[in-house]
């Protein structure tokens, strides 16, 4: 496939404009050797939370999908810098990314409105596809642990945007009695129920639950999970569920199911990283 090398006038150009648009004084510009660009706090809405660093290297294939990268952080807390790792590796092998911040679960702030957030910055990022010559509407979708609860949400609901999804630890299921049934269900609900934002009912599990579980909402896009089986945070049961679901539905999938592993890359020994982790999701992308 034709590679891609822009103009630095006609680049520059474009995203100033952009830039100014936008009108944000944490906005900034980082343009390196070949015309490589990192663009960072870019708004893609009016509140705090919302903005997004895009990477976009100098060199790329006219019909890449732009990588969507979800940090983790139980749905309350974390940032995008904590992405910063995988945004560098993709970046490093010529693939566009988006790394976003989102709006954190509180009072009047469900996993609902995280989703809205993750559809914003998409469509912001379409705002100038035209200058980038990226594929409008086409995208991949990573997330880590609760960003990649809202990554699988994301791409099952939402097939003619999303191509793919690569899942790193993500919690997968919030009703069926196989979840009743773990540890994890005790010490987890009260987050699940704000993240929700609905009481749980052991004895009748509310609806809302089931539809905020992606085991649910699963439809034909290829996705990429990867489970530890010494995950402290995310029940191991939780990625072997979607794995087995994806499997009665026909759905190209793989797990990447790893001994002696705990909970998501970043707490992942170096080796693992570098020999399974990031490999396999460039596997995955480029398949």
């Amino acid at each position: 496939m034709k590679k891609l090398f822009f103009n630095y006038i006609f680049w520059f150009l474009g995203l100033l404009s952009f830039a100014l648009q936008s009108c944000t004084s944490q906005y900034k510009i980082w343009v390196g050797e070949n015309n490589e660009q990192k663009i960072y706090n870019l708004k893609y809405g009016e509140e705090k939370k919302q903005n997004m660093d895009v990477f976009l290297p100098a060199y790329f294939e006219r019909d890449r999908s732009a990588v969507v990268i979800v940090h983790g952080g139980a749905w309350k807390r974390g940032r995008k810098q904590k992405m910063i790792m995988i945004q560098n590796y993709l970046h490093s092998k010529n693939i566009p990314t988006i790394n976003i911040n989102y709006r954190l679960v509180r009072k009047g702030i469900t996993y609902k409105d995280q989703l809205e957030d993750i559809e914003s910055a998409i469509k912001k990022f379409n705002e100038f596809s035209t200058k980038t010559l990226l594929p409008e509407d086409n995208f991949i979708i990573l997330g880590e642990s609760a960003g990649a609860h809202l990554a699988l949400l994301y791409g099952y609901q939402n097939p003619q945007l999303i191509s793919k999804i690569i899942s790193l630890s993500g919690p997968t299921d919030f009703y069926t009695p196989q979840f009743l049934a773990t540890t994890y269900s005790r010490y987890a609900l009260p987050t699940i129920q704000d993240v929700v934002g609905e009481k749980f009912n052991r004895k009748k599990i509310p609806e809302s639950f089931k539809i905020a579980s992606p085991i649910y909402q699963v439809s034909n896009v290829p996705t990429l999970l990867f489970q530890g089986d010494q995950d402290l945070l995310v029940n191991r049961k939780q990625g072997l569920a979607l794995d087995s679901v994806l499997f009665l539905h026909k759905v190209d999938h793989k797990l990447i199911y790893m001994m002696k592993t705990g909970h998501v890359p970043r707490f992942f020994s170096k080796e693992k990283r570098e020999k399974i982790i990031l490999p396999e999701i460039l596997k995955w992308i480029r398949k």
